[in-house]
């Protein structure tokens, strides 16, 4: 993706959003994504090259407008696509939000850790969202359609290492992601993790599957089915073993 000076390229703002972090926040969500997972309902985010241009001062502006509703948790985060595809351009971003006293927060895949989301994770990220795909490197790029799970981890760990917060999130596929043994092993992973405040589970669903229909592409998980309300409990309750909090979303 081709980068301009304080621009932002951006699919959709959601003014008061409460599923994205904590407290209220204004969503940015960014335009473009390099992985094309199975279940992903924006699928109309993963083109590099769509979305509008936002001029950065643009952008802090709405947020200082909102800072009234944000209180002492909300904030802004940035979201996807993933986001850290600008990674350069959000360092300024989230620079003038922390002048304005707003609290920063970024949903990522992990994918991509170079100088710029380096400085963005030790210095300018109040909160990261980490999306854990899979555990295995045949169920990530099953879901993916990119190779090399560690990229994720890696990121994990340079997250750790700065100190600052984390959450995890993982999406709850029948028989693909939601099986005991791969639960076992993400609690495993990261039991000793002492950044993660929580891990939210979302559970799969096909509220996307119309967008897909709409670009011309295959929906190839038409045959997996949502997950029963004894399964969600079930995925928690082996969480819950290794993270101080689970979420259901």
């Amino acid at each position: 993706m081709k980068s301009k000076e304080n621009i932002l390229r951006v699919h959709s703002i959601e003014s008061f959003g409460t599923h994205d972090g904590p407290g209220i926040r204004m969503v940015v969500f960014l335009q473009g994504c390099k992985l094309k997972c199975l279940y992903c309902h924006n699928p109309d985010t993963i083109d590099t090259s769509g979305g509008q241009e936002f001029h950065i001062e643009e952008l802090v502006d709405k947020a200082v407008k909102m800072k009234s509703y944000f209180g002492k948790k909300g904030g802004v985060t940035v979201s996807g696509g993933e986001p850290l595809l600008q990674s350069k351009e959000l360092v300024t971003f989230f620079k003038r939000l922390k002048e304005e006293g707003i609290h920063t927060n970024i949903d990522t895949n992990g994918r991509i850790l170079n100088h710029f989301t380096e400085d963005l994770l030790d210095n300018y990220a109040d909160l990261v969202m980490l999306d854990i795909k899979h555990m295995t490197e045949e169920g990530y790029e099953f879901l993916t359609g990119q190779k090399n799970k560690e990229t994720t981890f890696t990121f994990a760990k340079h997250r750790e290492a700065s100190g600052k917060k984390m959450w995890l999130r993982y999406v709850l596929i029948p028989g693909i992601t939601n099986k005991p043994e791969l639960l076992h092993q993400l609690g495993n992973y990261f039991k000793d993790y002492k950044t993660i405040e929580k891990i939210e589970l979302q559970p799969y669903h096909k509220l996307g599957i119309h967008k897909w229909e709409a670009l011309g592409w295959d929906y190839k998980l038409k045959d997996a089915r949502e997950n029963k309300k004894e399964e969600i409990e079930a995925a928690a309750e082996i969480l819950k073993s290794y993270f101080k909090e689970v979420k259901i979303n």
